[in-house]
């Protein structure tokens, strides 16, 4: 009988391993959390990161929202925010918890922008006095690369249904109508935002828009403000949640764990899951600014 090629038997081998760790990958991307936890508790769940996909917090809420032992729920946001569709979706779900149970927001390092208008639902709201907070507003960007296209001789021919269909386009700059049809669009979303606020934090709407000129706080000045309840960190923020559910004695506290991303998947995962990275853009409640370290 034929021996295989050591170099084929080689390629077998790694082709089997890559696949074996794949599979265990993701797997572990898979549900939410360990067992949930017996007896009354504090559940806590972390918005970490750019928001740019709510669907595994959303039902990590969910989740604490229909356990009855779970009878606060604490949401860590550090967080400089992100697209805003999820952040308003995040935002209803809080509400929507809010119906059967407190929920007490822990702004950590940067809960700004959207990871701000997410915790502004929350029936009370902790930040550190170092935290970075605020930044209430929306922000688009559009490129521009037309004098560096026009350096190296790179061009393009739009053909268009409509006068707006290629607004934003990097190779030109906005025209007049353009820039006011998306400073529209921008300023429709920041009021969007001032009403959130507004109506999360029981806040005249005059006052929260005196405030939304993007501006960011620290989150001493965000309670002179008033967009925080209270200064303290994460376990002051779960002991106001035993608290806010009428619960005496030491709080019992669990965390739902969220689907966690492997570095080795994400190696492999360029190649052989065709992952797509970066952020793509697009309106946003985001805030850009420098972070403390």
């Amino acid at each position: 009988m034929a021996r295989r090629h050591p170099i084929l038997r080689r390629l077998a081998l790694l082709a089997a391993i890559a696949l074996v760790l794949v599979a265990i990958g993701l797997g572990a991307l898979g549900g939410l959390g360990d067992r949930l936890a017996l007896g009354p508790s504090v559940g806590v769940v972390e918005l970490r990161g750019v928001i740019e996909d709510a669907a595994d917090t959303i039902e990590a809420l969910e989740r604490l929202r229909r356990h009855d032992g779970t009878r606060a729920v604490v949401l860590r946001v550090d967080s400089p925010g992100g697209a805003v569709a999820p952040a308003q979706e995040l935002y209803d779900e809080i509400w929507h918890v809010r119906e059967s149970k407190p929920v007490i927001a822990s702004l950590g390092n940067v809960a700004a922008s959207g990871g701000y208008y997410v915790a502004s639902a929350a029936n009370l709201i902790l930040a550190d006095p170092g935290t970075i907070t605020g930044s209430i507003g929306a922000i688009m960007d559009v490129p521009q690369y037309g004098p560096l296209a026009e350096k190296v001789g790179v061009s393009e021919e739009v053909v268009k249904s409509g006068r707006f269909k290629d607004t934003g386009h990097p190779l030109r700059p906005l025209a007049p109508e353009e820039r006011a049809l998306l400073q529209g669009m921008v300023d429709d979303v920041l009021s969007q935002f001032v009403a959130a606020v507004a109506k999360g934090r029981s806040m005249e709407p005059e006052r929260v828009r005196a405030l939304a000129d993007g501006r960011v706080f620290s989150g001493a000045q965000a309670l002179s403000a008033g967009l925080v309840d209270r200064l303290g960190g994460l376990e002051a923020a779960t002991r106001a949640a035993w608290e806010q559910a009428g619960q005496t004695g030491e709080p019992r506290v669990w965390h739902l764990r969220g689907r966690r991303r492997l570095w080795w998947l994400d190696l492999l995962g360029e190649t052989l899951v065709g992952e797509r990275r970066g952020w793509t853009g697009g309106l946003l409640f985001l805030y850009p600014g420098p972070v403390p370290r």
